[in-house]
């Protein structure tokens, strides 16, 4: 429940409740319906939705593969029932969220312009494990990582060809706006090393803007920060869950050629109203800046449809497993009614549906998530430059906070997944993203499936012998020890 009653919240109720999952329910069921009427009505009846949400989840990714339009029809469904049932909070009582896209700003904010003291980097180095791979040692990772299934060919080829061009990192001429400047998974510090152009926006905590000032004065960029008057950093920052129009009307109106990346995160309800936030937001600098790209990253513990070659490694993988993974395989199964060590896939799926919907992480959460690919998907449609690359699992604090997780995370090496540092995503991501902007969003594809699963670094998700779920608590009963550590 979210009990704070202002700016984009959810509605509420006849009892003056604001569910969270009545709103996530009839958000999956309105999705569904053009496509699937009988997931709908499936979703519509869920009477646990904390617990059973995610076989709908996973519905919403099944029925698009029927075809691109039934893709698209439910990323459009999805959005609108979003934007139909969230609300604005304000003096003048509750409005629709579609209010934001034409709501005077309540402020001005005005630029603040920090400039980096450092040299921009010259040519393009991953972090790892306490070096920084380049050149030869760059390739030679990359390629172990291609092999061990970590992340796709696609995303190894987009890597070498922004090493290869080295010129594009700065990426002159655009001014990338980070929406949650302080998210660890963002972009911002890489970009601003490269030279580049980043608006940030932030809550105005000074402290978290404190760390963001220090990381702008040491890298060799621009940064661009919101301010409504007085000194940095306690002018800095705005609240996007109650100041769309003011933050919209602010980057719609910086120099250059505008990128609106999309990291923000949140605990619970609020991570559903940021996004929501950040969705009418989006509308809003569209309308004004129509050459507008979108950047988002994608989580990997979410449902995709995969490859067939990511099938066939999952499924060789599955057939070549130890005697003693055979060996105990068997009874866990039986033990667990067939829950533990299934299968990732059927062997010969074109696509495969990979399913990794952790369900500690929520239902609210899935929705957020999944409201960022929807956008995607309509707004790449529409013909926008678009950025979604599926990130890694990351030892993030998000991450690392959740005991279960922080176990699972830290047993994952066992089961053939890859868990990075956040420095090594960062910059990994960041790369993918300056490959998508000077290549158009990269290759079309006929299917949206295909647009996510290109570049996808997983961290070995995806081709891994088991369906995640299936071994994640034996990967936390096997790395508690280490996730204490």
């Amino acid at each position: 429940m979210s009990t704070d009653d202002s700016g984009v919240v959810f509605p509420a109720g006849p009892d003056g409740r604001r569910s969270t999952a009545a709103v996530g329910r009839a958000v999956v069921a309105d999705a569904l319906r053009p496509v699937d009427p009988v997931g709908a009505r499936a979703a519509e009846r869920e009477t646990n939705w904390r617990a059973g949400y995610l076989t709908h989840f996973r519905r919403l990714v099944e029925a698009g593969l029927a075809s691109p339009e039934a893709a698209r029809t439910i990323a459009g469904a999805g959005l609108d029932a979003v934007h139909g049932r969230l609300r604005v909070a304000g003096e003048e009582g509750e409005q629709p969220l579609d209010r934001l896209l034409t709501a005077p700003a309540g402020r001005a904010l005005h630029t603040t312009e920090v400039t980096g003291q450092g040299e921009p980097e010259r040519a393009f180095t991953l972090p790892f494990h306490g070096r920084r791979l380049g050149g030869e040692d760059l390739s030679r990772r990359l390629d172990t990582w291609v092999e061990c299934g970590v992340l796709e060919p696609t995303a190894a080829a987009a890597v070498r060809e922004v090493a290869a061009h080295p010129e594009w990192l700065a990426l002159p001429g655009r001014t990338v706006a980070v929406l949650g400047a302080g998210a660890e998974m963002g972009p911002l510090t890489a970009l601003l090393r490269w030279g580049a152009t980043v608006a940030a926006v932030d809550l105005p905590r000074p402290d978290l803007w404190r760390r963001v000032l220090d990381t702008a004065r040491r890298g060799a960029g621009t940064l661009l920060v919101p301010t409504a008057g007085g000194d940095l950093p306690d002018g800095a920052g705005a609240d996007l869950v109650r100041e769309v129009p003011a933050v919209a009307d602010w980057l719609a109106g910086l120099p250059g050629e505008p990128v609106l990346g999309n990291y923000v995160y949140a605990d619970g309800a609020t991570n559903v109203r940021v996004s929501a936030a950040v969705d009418a937001l989006t509308l809003r600098v569209q309308a004004a800046r129509p050459e507008a790209a979108l950047a988002f990253l994608a989580t990997p513990t979410d449902v995709f449809a995969v490859p067939a070659d990511a099938v066939a490694q999952s499924v060789h993988a599955y057939e070549g497993r130890s005697r003693v993974g055979k060996l105990l395989g068997r009874p866990l199964r039986t033990l667990s009614a067939g829950r533990l060590l299934q299968r990732g896939y059927v062997p010969g799926a074109d696509p495969g549906l990979h399913d990794a919907l952790v369900p500690q992480q929520g239902p609210n959460y899935a929705l957020a998530k999944r409201l960022q690919r929807w956008r995607a998907t309509v707004a790449r449609a529409a013909g926008t430059t678009v950025s979604l690359n599926v990130a890694p699992p990351t030892r993030t604090r998000s991450v690392l906070k959740n005991r279960a997780l922080a176990a699972a995370y830290a047993g994952a090496h066992r089961f053939g997944v890859e868990v990075f540092e956040p420095a090594t995503s960062n910059v990994l991501m960041a790369a993918l993203l300056v490959h998508d902007l000077h290549t158009g969003g990269g290759p079309r594809h006929d299917h949206p499936w295909q647009d996510e699963a290109h570049a996808a670094v997983h961290g070995g998700l995806w081709r891994a012998a088991y369906a995640p779920r299936s071994a994640l608590g034996l990967a936390a009963v096997l790395g508690v020890g280490a996730a204490r550590g």
